[in-house]
This record gives C-alpha cells, sequence and structure tokens, in this order.
C-alpha cells in the first residue's frame, strides 16, 4: 500500500528540500573547539551527511578532524576533542548539493584547510558557486590541482593565487571572481572572518561570549552556548576578528539584498532570528495568511510535523477550527535506516510517522506542511489519514507552489521532477488524491514575513526563485548545461 520505490534511502525526509550546509566560528574562547562542536549540534539540520572542525593553538599549530555521520555521534568524544585545542576554531555541517551527491568523500567534507604563502588558513562555506564548474576548469588549465569536488576549493585556489599581502585580501580577491552564494567562516593562526555574498542569500549572525566573537549560520546556534546575538552580518559584508577588535568592510559592488525567503518556510530552526523576524512568528503569520485564504470546513486543523507546526496554529486561531496533534512523529529514526530492507523501506512514511486514529476518524481534516516537492510523501500521508477513517483530507500548504531548481545552496530536484514544475494546482489535487490543495500566495508569504504589501515585482526584498522562476544571480553553470531560464526557449 505504501510501496514506493523513489525513496531508495530516507523515505519521509527525502521529500525535502535541503539546505546544504551551516557555519559556526569561535575567537577568543577557551577550548573553542567545544564551543564549536555545541554550535554545530544546533546546526544539524542544516547538514546532516558529515561534520568538520578545525581549529589553531599556539604550542600545536592547527589541529582538525572530518567525520560523517551526526555531530552528537562524533564531536561529542572527549578522546576527539582533545586533538582540538585552542583559542581560535570554526565547523561545518554538511549536506552535499556541490560535489559528489550521495557520495560524499571525507575530502569534501569542510572545513577546507591549505598551507598558502602568507600560512594557514581553514574556510567553511555555505552556499553554492553558480560558476564553479568554469573557475574549476580554468584553475586545473593554469596548474591547480583539486582534492576535492566541493566549489569551495575554487575559492581556495583563487587565494592561493593571490598576490594581495594578507589573507583577507585574497579571500576578498578570490571572491570578486565568483557568482552564487556564500555565507563564509574562515580562520587564520590570528583572525576569525565572515563575509556574506552581496545579496545576503544565505545567512550568517555575529555573537559574543564574554570576551569571545562567535560566527553562526543561525541565531539559535548563539543559544545554545549561551552567547548574546549581536546582529546579522550585513549582505556584502566582511568582518575580521583579531585582537584588535572588529573591523567590518564592504568589498563588493552594492546590490539590492535578496535573502532566501525559504528560510522563514522550512530551513531555519523555528527559534532562530532571520532578517530581524522570529522565524517561529512568521511560521504562524503564514499560517494566518493561508486561512484568509484558502478556507475550507472542517473539523481538525493537523500539521505534518515538524515544519507544518507554527502554520497549522496560525491556521487554526484564525479559522476557528480546533487544532491537533493527529499525526505523531518518530523522533528517534535518525539514519537507523540509511540502507533498509525492501521490507523496511516498503513501510515507507510510517517510519517516521503514525496517525492518531481515535482522533482522525471520522473527521474532516486540513493538513497543514510547509512544502510540497515531488509530492510522493504526501500521498502517502494522505493514504494513512483515509486508512485511519478520515472523512475528508484537506491538504494547505504553507508556502507556494515550489516550481522552479535553488542554485544556491539548495538540494533541489530537476524543474520535471518538482511536482509543481509539471502540473497546476487543480492537476496536483488530482494526483495527490485529496479533497482539496491550496499553497499560500506568493503576496501572502511576503505579507507573513512583514512585507504589508505583499511581493513588489519591480524590486523583490527576497531570493523567492524555487517559487517565482526569478534568479537574482544568473546560474551560469547551469545555462551551459542546458538550464531554461524563465520566459526563454
Amino acid at each position: 500500500m505504501y510501496d514506493d520505490t523513489d525513496f531508495p534511502t530516507l523515505p519521509f525526509d527525502d521529500d525535502k528540500l535541503h539546505e546544504e550546509c551551516g557555519v559556526f566560528g569561535v575567537w577568543g574562547m577557551a577550548e573553542a573547539a567545544n564551543f564549536v562542536a555545541l554550535g554545530l549540534h544546533a546546526l544539524q539540520h542544516r547538514g546532516q551527511e558529515a561534520g568538520g572542525i578545525v581549529a589553531y593553538d599556539a604550542d600545536k599549530g592547527f589541529t582538525s578532524a572530518r567525520r560523517f555521520g551526526y555531530v552528537r555521534d562524533n564531536f561529542t568524544k572527549s578522546s576527539l576533542m582533545a586533538t582540538l585545542p585552542g583559542t581560535l576554531s570554526i565547523g561545518h555541517v554538511r549536506y552535499s548539493t556541490a560535489g559528489s551527491k550521495g557520495d560524499t568523500q571525507i575530502r569534501d567534507v569542510q572545513p577546507l584547510f591549505a598551507e598558502l604563502a602568507l600560512g594557514g588558513c581553514a574556510i567553511a562555506h555555505n552556499g553554492n558557486l553558480t560558476n564553479a564548474d568554469a573557475l574549476r576548469r580554468e584553475l586545473i588549465e593554469r596548474g591547480a590541482i583539486f582534492q576535492s569536488s566541493s566549489d569551495t576549493e575554487c575559492i581556495v585556489h583563487l587565494m592561493a593565487r593571490s598576490f594581495q599581502q594578507n589573507i583577507p585580501e585574497r579571500l576578498k580577491d578570490a571572491l570578486r571572481r565568483v557568482e552564487g552564494a556564500f555565507s563564509i567562516v574562515a580562520m587564520t593562526s590570528t583572525k576569525l572572518i565572515g563575509v556574506r555574498d552581496a545579496l545576503g542569500v544565505r545567512p550568517l549572525v555575529l555573537g559574543r561570549l564574554g570576551d569571545g566573537w562567535i560566527l553562526a549560520s543561525e541565531t539559535c546556534a548563539l543559544d545554545i552556548i549561551g552567547a548574546e546575538f549581536i546582529r546579522e552580518i550585513e549582505p556584502g559584508e566582511m568582518v575580521v576578528i583579531t585582537d584588535s577588535g572588529l573591523e567590518s568592510v564592504f568589498p563588493f559592488h552594492k546590490a539590492d539584498p535578496r535573502p532566501c525567503i525559504f528560510e522563514h518556510v522550512y530551513f531555519s530552526r523555528p527559534d532562530s532570528i532571520f532578517v530581524g523576524k522570529s522565524v517561529y512568528e512568521a511560521r504562524h503569520a503564514i499560517g494566518v495568511e493561508l486561512a484568509k485564504e484558502a478556507a475550507v470546513d472542517a473539523d481538525l486543523v493537523c500539521p505534518v510535523p515538524d515544519g507544518g507546526v507554527p502554520a497549522a496554529i496560525g491556521y487554526a486561531q484564525e479559522s476557528g477550527i480546533p487544532y491537533a496533534m493527529g499525526i505523531s512523529r518518530n523522533q528517534y529514526m535518525g539514519r537507523t535506516f540509511i540502507e533498509p530492507t525492501d521490507q523496511i523501506r516498503n513501510m515507507g512514511v510510517l517510519l517516521k510517522l503514525n496517525v492518531n486514529r481515535a482522533l482522525i476518524r471520522g473527521k474532516r481534516i486540513i493538513l497543514v506542511d510547509d512544502s510540497v516537492v515531488r509530492g510522493t510523501t504526501s500521498r502517502k500521508i494522505k493514504q494513512m489519514m483515509l486508512d485511519a477513517g478520515a472523512k475528508e483530507v484537506h491538504f494547505r500548504i504553507a508556502s507556494p507552489p515550489t516550481q522552479w531548481p535553488c542554485f544556491y545552496g539548495v538540494d533541489t530536484p530537476d524543474r520535471e521532477k518538482l511536482l509543481a514544475g509539471t502540473m497546476t494546482e487543480d492537476q496536483m489535487c488530482e494526483h495527490l488524491g485529496v479533497d482539496s490543495l491550496r499553497f499560500v500566495s506568493l503576496d501572502g508569504l511576503y505579507r507573513a514575513v512583514g512585507q504589508a504589501e505583499g511581493r513588489n515585482n519591480k524590486r523583490p526584498q527576497y531570493c523567492d526563485a524555487c517559487f517565482s522562476g526569478d534568479y537574482p544571480i544568473r546560474p551560469t553553470d547551469k545555462i551551459a548545461s542546458g538550464f531554461k531560464m524563465q520566459g526563454e526557449k
């Protein structure tokens, strides 16, 4: 009944968009790597394939550790953390988009480290370079020898070829050659560096704990170590932290910021702050907008856990329909079934979710989810609700239809594999077999995140390319390989 060969590994999470990674850096704190490990644990949702930490100690120099799997399974071991001494450290959690998808090699795990002419440098990158293929070919033709498949290594080679007289200047040089989205933490023996692309597509924040400084992908990673959230690194800003304090510069051409709106929808943890707004409050407000736009008579509003919870609460409060946890999520599945048997694989979404039959039986149910990607999991959940005795099943989605792939650090299927890339809303409703299906409008999403007039089509405040096809950064490599942008034939 739940057989689905589209999901060879994790049958629930594989039908979601995945952020590429999370970054965390610490300057001026004893046992800095231990704080980095805690920060990476808080950012685990941004990357679950692998993680790495680099640290610097005046006596032992640079040390590093890179491991596959969860932070908790690797970087909580005192024997490993003892090998990473020092007051300066950066770390990274990975979900591969660039590089070897599904076949990550240890050499691809960040932070990457290199001995440059000016000394050692480690770098960790959240995002994706849209001209990495072209840069790699150029660099190889000029004699570069690549050790990984990561686009981040292009930055390292560009830095090595720069004639600037210090590493921050070399990093600026390198980043002026790249296209795409990047939030970067880097370190030398004396400096912690943070930099965000000119559009600010991917997030990066600054924190303080005592005399120490912290850089992180999200504010929730500051909370776990008790650090104070100072501010977001601004789009196009580079900060360099040394014994002399924090220096801020803007090395790129000024541009209108376009942070990723999907951070509000799904990527960021609900307890984080993004673009000055609580992620939880944004998701709650999306549910309110959805209830205004897509009302339907029903008995219960139920979230698809965990991403649909805040929006479902907002929908229920606005509509006056009772909220209920009609679906329970198994929090302990983890990677246990990364290579399941056919019998277990065919159980599909039951590995993750289970329906509260006593609550659902005979009811008209509104299911609120954060997004629909391929739609395979949505079909399974619908069938589970019907098997539990639901009278009607209505889907309400707390994002617009995902019609276009993302090239800025998100693992998105090709457009023909996106349900909304090939079907209208009515066709999707019929395909999923539900009584009704509605998505929040793009204007409704913008209103929920604080833009009262909705989306300004002439000057949108966010990157919403996955919904609109409006790419603020030209995906050079993808176009070269045949990708057609909106309006192109």
